[in-house]
Parts: structure tokens; C-alpha cells; sequence
């Protein structure tokens, strides 16, 4: 099982306090499954810049320590990018890491609470350069909630999007997983995640989401986020399902 979003990686945003707690994190992904795993600490954020060269470092001085603690996790540096107004500049100065070497695929979050006015021509950039934008957690993007139909523009127009597990098995609340169930229903996301921190809520619930997956969708639907998974951190294509918009409940809270 691989992990495409998580914050593992030491001391560097407000994933991992050190080294130790970030093994045993590592540990607890190895123990719900995972065994390959992107490393994506927040970067352009307000609290958290890091650069490429800094990721790649520390990603190569937590695989030795991985190595050397025996833990059969293989990592691989990443960043969760922020949506802000020097994105496209950053991607012009080599200062943003994809998820795979060929750099097809790059993960992008939105404030939690809105989606800026200049994002869609901002993706279009995106794509223009040959990336493909992955938005992560949708599910918990208070705007997203409340119009639904922009998450199916963008998905429309050639981006992907990422449901973390906890989301779906409901740790967030039945609100977040009720959304998170809805976007999967559409067929608006194509992979999971664990976007695990050291925090309250924030642990590793891929194998459970996989196993809801499976009862709610069906046996090839899991199998199909499984290689997607597979396919991002490789650079190859992804399998979209037949998109369509959310669909509310009548009585839904999100």
C-alpha cells in the first residue's frame, strides 16, 4: 500500500516533533499496511516554507535511520504545496517537488476554509507546464462543503483530487465523512491518503478506509485507488471514474 500525502519527516512542520517520534509514526504505517510512503511537509504555507534541496536531505537521512531501525518503509521527498499567489513563480525556479521524478504529478492544498478567485487560472498555468494538479483533503475545504460544483470544475478540467482515510472512516465527523463519501460516490477523487501527523485524529486509517472502500464500491473500485496510488509516484497515467457533480442529500450537514 502506498501513501501519497503524510508528514513524517522530522522537525520540519508540525507533522514530527524529532527523529524518534517520526519512526514510530513510521512504524504504525508499516503496521496499517503501507509500504511506500511520500514525504510532504507544508511548504509556501504562513507558517512553513521548505525547499527541495532541504526535503531531499532530510528524506535521505530518514530512510538511513528507517534502514537502520529495521522498519521496511521506503520514503520519497515531496511537498504539500499551498495555493498562493507566488505558486507559479515557485514552479518556475525549480522551487517545488512533484510526486514522481518525471514530474507529471504535484499535490496542492487550499486554505481550509475557501477557494481564491485566481485558482482556476492558476491551474490552468499548472497544467500548461505539464503538471497535473492534485488537490488534497477536498472533503475538508469548508468552501468545497458548501459548493460542491467547484470541486467538479476542477476535476473537469484535467486535476485530480486526493480523500484522506481518516476523512472517510469518519474521524473528522459525520459531516466530513458524509462529503467524503459523496465525492467518492461522483467519482470526483481518485486516491487515498493518510496526511498523518504526531496529532489527535491524525493517525494511519488507510487499511480501514480500503476495507469500507471495498464494502461500499466494491472490490475493483479499492483495487483501482490502489494503483493510482501506484501510478502517481511512478509518473504514469491515472484512471479517472465517470465524473459527476456531488449530489447532496437532502438532510446532509457538511
Amino acid at each position: 500500500m502506498i501513501d501519497i500525502h503524510c508528514h513524517l519527516l522530522p522537525g520540519i512542520d508540525d507533522g514530527s516533533k524529532d527523529m524518534a517520534t517520526s519512526l514510530q509514526l513510521a512504524r504504525d504505517a508499516v503496521a496499517d499496511g503501507i509500504t511506500h510512503a511520500l514525504m510532504t511537509p507544508h511548504h509556501m504555507s504562513r507558517e512553513y516554507t521548505n525547499h527541495p534541496d532541504d526535503v531531499i536531505a532530510l528524506t535521505d537521512q530518514f530512510q538511513a535511520e528507517l534502514d537502520a531501525h529495521d522498519i521496511p518503509l521506503h520514503v520519497y521527498p515531496c511537498q504539500e504545496v499551498h495555493i498562493t499567489g507566488g505558486l507559479i513563480a515557485a514552479i518556475d525556479a525549480g522551487d517545488t517537488l512533484t510526486c514522481d521524478e518525471d514530474q507529471h504529478y504535484i499535490l496542492l492544498e487550499f486554505p481550509h476554509t475557501d477557494v481564491p478567485t485566481y485558482a482556476e487560472d492558476m491551474f490552468f498555468q499548472v497544467q500548461q507546464r505539464g503538471l497535473i494538479p492534485i488537490i488534497v483533503h477536498p472533503e475538508r475545504n469548508e468552501y468545497f462543503m458548501k459548493h460542491p460544483d467547484t470541486l467538479y470544475d476542477f476535476i473537469q478540467r484535467g486535476a485530480l483530487s486526493q480523500v484522506t482515510a481518516s476523512s472517510y472512516v469518519g474521524t473528522f465527523g459525520k459531516g466530513v465523512a458524509q462529503f467524503a463519501s459523496d465525492i467518492l460516490t461522483a467519482g470526483l477523487a481518485q486516491v487515498f491518503a493518510s496526511d498523518a501527523h504526531h496529532l489527535p485524529n491524525r493517525q494511519y486509517e488507510m487499511s480501514a478506509a480500503f476495507k469500507q472502500l471495498t464494502k461500499q464500491f466494491g472490490a475493483d473500485y479499492a483495487d483501482l485507488f490502489q494503483e493510482n496510488a501506484k501510478a502517481i509516484i511512478n509518473g504514469t497515467a491515472v484512471k479517472r471514474l465517470h465524473e459527476q457533480p456531488v449530489k447532496k442529500h437532502l438532510f446532509a450537514k457538511y
